[in-house]
């Protein structure tokens, strides 16, 4: 989904948001360094099996999602990393590695840490390796309506 369409959806919605440039990086905490912001504020998404579907997890970015407590906080028998070759094709237009955590504009479920929760707001990249989005975290939650899950 390239930056516009993300813009569209964010104006659409009234959300206030701020985008962010900062030199290529791919780790959450390369961007956190990068863009001079707090690790724990970047939001990182990660595609997850579950059970044969696809899902994200998003997560403090100073954090390693724990599989077992996603399995375990989901109800699902497997919960496994995807492969690049699972998800190639799940979001046009963002660069490997770099989607944005709007699962609802993709057609896949959203499961958030509930420790993103604890700061007001939130980056995230916006479909490239070299551009943030921050914004509330309350409006975050309140347009993918993400399910909290420990992990």
């Amino acid at each position: 989904m390239p930056m516009t369409k993300l813009k569209e959806f964010l104006d659409a919605n009234g959300v206030k948001y701020v985008t962010i440039s900062h030199s290529q990086a791919f780790t959450s905490l390369e961007i956190a360094a990068s863009a001079h912001i707090k690790g724990r504020e970047i939001a990182k998404t990660v595609v997850v099996n579950l059970d044969g579907r696809l899902a994200m997890a998003v997560l403090p970015g100073t954090r390693k999602v724990d599989l077992e407590k996603l399995r375990q906080g989901v109800g699902a028998a497997s919960a496994e990393l995807a492969s690049e070759g699972e998800f190639l094709g799940e979001f046009p237009g963002c660069e490997l590695g770099a989607m944005p955590p709007f699962g609802n504009l993709f057609r896949m479920e959203v499961f958030v840490d509930p420790g993103l929760a604890e700061d007001e707001e939130i980056a995230f990249n916006a479909g490239s390796h070299t551009e943030l989005v921050r914004l509330p975290y309350a409006d975050f939650e309140r347009l993918v309506k993400p399910k909290p899950v420990p992990m």
